[in-house]
């Protein structure tokens, strides 16, 4: 008879297998060469089997994470995820995202071991209110109350991922390999701190704006929100969150006195200003008044007759950023020989390296390469200058303007 692994957790395969897309349970055992009944009792927690020491090494090796990962409680919780679940992304698609967001929040508690992340600064706009009893014109309050206790003015506002990150939200950037998914916020179980993930595919600052907003937005509005209710009121609480988003980056106190004559030529002229996309402001003039729907309706037809549904101008005149907490922490841990590199993934990560890397925005192969050694060079006391210094003149140049 065969022993298993003392330990095992099961959902930590379902969240290994999900993080490197593999569809089903079947599609693993075969890639493991194994029957595809015994794998998917590794994922039953009440199966009670588990896998020996010799297979959990190749189950390892096969999903790239040391051993260990697998006895290690996941993080997971009884929030939801906001996500923008639509009926045509793949199933496969979101529960990567799920998975990649658990790795996240994983690596950002590991690390709040060794440095001080900001603390969690997001106010209470609600005050005891429920999200489900917000009107417009709350949205549109809430949004300049933020602005006032971030102190970020009126005008545009600056790169949204800095500012999440100062408020205390750990944010992250990886490629999605689907444009169905812009992003996904959710708040850790273990530190009670929200994280968001955002995709890179075809990015551009303008873009990633507003979704950085957007997930902003579910941080402050939606966070005790139960997964049921996400569930059934999905269709509001997103539309909440772009509202707010949009309310935070063009505030109706400002951005509508910059409006004259609505028109492409005008809200690209504007985009210069507030980088936010032409598509984003027509949205935005609409949800204001500022302009009717059937106006609104006509602008969207001429934008798509433009071909800028592919692409707008300006896209890439500005340089997209990226977050920078959680990979100048780990530097900073490196740097003062709080810990090495390898005893990081030796002791602390369980996942590969390439994953922490991609997860903390760290170049590739960081892990593999040497810490520079930094060498203050010593003065000299015991050389004397061959340069001798003496007073200067000044000379002025002659006046040589025409006279009058």
């Amino acid at each position: 008879m065969r022993i298993g692994t003392p330990g095992f957790i099961p959902a930590r395969l379902t969240e290994a297998r999900e993080a490197r897309r593999i569809p089903s349970k079947a599609a693993l055992a075969r890639r493991l060469g194994m029957s595809a009944t015994t794998t998917s009792r590794w994922e039953d927690e009440t199966s009670g089997q588990t896998p020996d020491n010799a297979t959990l090494a190749r189950l390892a090796g096969e999903l790239n994470v040391r051993p260990e990962y697998f006895l290690r409680p996941p993080f997971h919780s009884d929030r939801p995820t906001f996500l923008r679940s639509l009926a045509s992304t793949l199933v496969r698609d979101l529960e990567f995202q799920k998975a990649q967001m658990h790795w996240l929040q994983e690596i950002s508690f590991i690390i709040g071991h060794y440095v001080d992340l900001p603390e969690v600064d997001i106010p209470d706009v609600l005050n005891g209110a429920s999200y489900t009893q917000l009107r417009d014109e709350d949205i549109e309050d809430i949004a300049l109350r933020l602005r006032r206790h971030w102190q970020l003015g009126d005008g545009p506002c600056g790169d949204v991922v800095s500012i999440m990150e100062r408020v205390g939200i750990v944010v992250a950037t990886i490629p999605m390999d689907t444009t169905k998914l812009d992003g996904l916020c959710a708040w850790s179980p273990i530190d009670n701190r929200p994280h968001v993930l955002l995709a890179t595919d075809k990015m551009s600052f303008p873009r990633r704006q507003m979704d950085a907003a957007h997930e902003l937005a579910h941080a402050v509005l939606h966070h005790s929100v139960p997964e049921e209710e996400f569930q059934a009121n999905l269709r509001m609480i997103e539309q909440q969150a772009f509202r707010l988003g949009s309310a935070f980056l063009m505030p109706s106190t400002t951005y509508p006195k910059d409006v004259r004559h609505p028109s492409l030529a005008m809200l690209l002229n504007l985009k210069e200003r507030w980088r936010v996309s032409v598509k984003a402001q027509i949205k935005r003039l609409a949800d204001l008044g500022i302009i009717p729907d059937d106006f609104s309706r006509q602008l969207y037809k001429l934008y798509s007759a433009k071909g800028w549904s592919k692409g707008e101008p300006y896209d890439q005149n500005w340089p997209v950023s990226a977050p920078r907490a959680l990979r100048d922490s780990l530097n900073l841990i490196v740097e003062n020989n709080v810990r090495s590199k390898a005893d990081l993934l030796a002791t602390e990560f369980t996942i590969s390296s390439a994953d922490v890397e991609s997860l903390c925005g760290l170049p590739r192969g960081w892990f593999e390469r040497d810490t520079a050694e930094v060498v203050t060079l010593k003065r000299r006391t015991d050389i004397e200058p061959t340069i001798q210094h003496t007073d200067a003149e000044v000379i002025e140049f002659p006046d040589r303007r025409p006279r009058l």
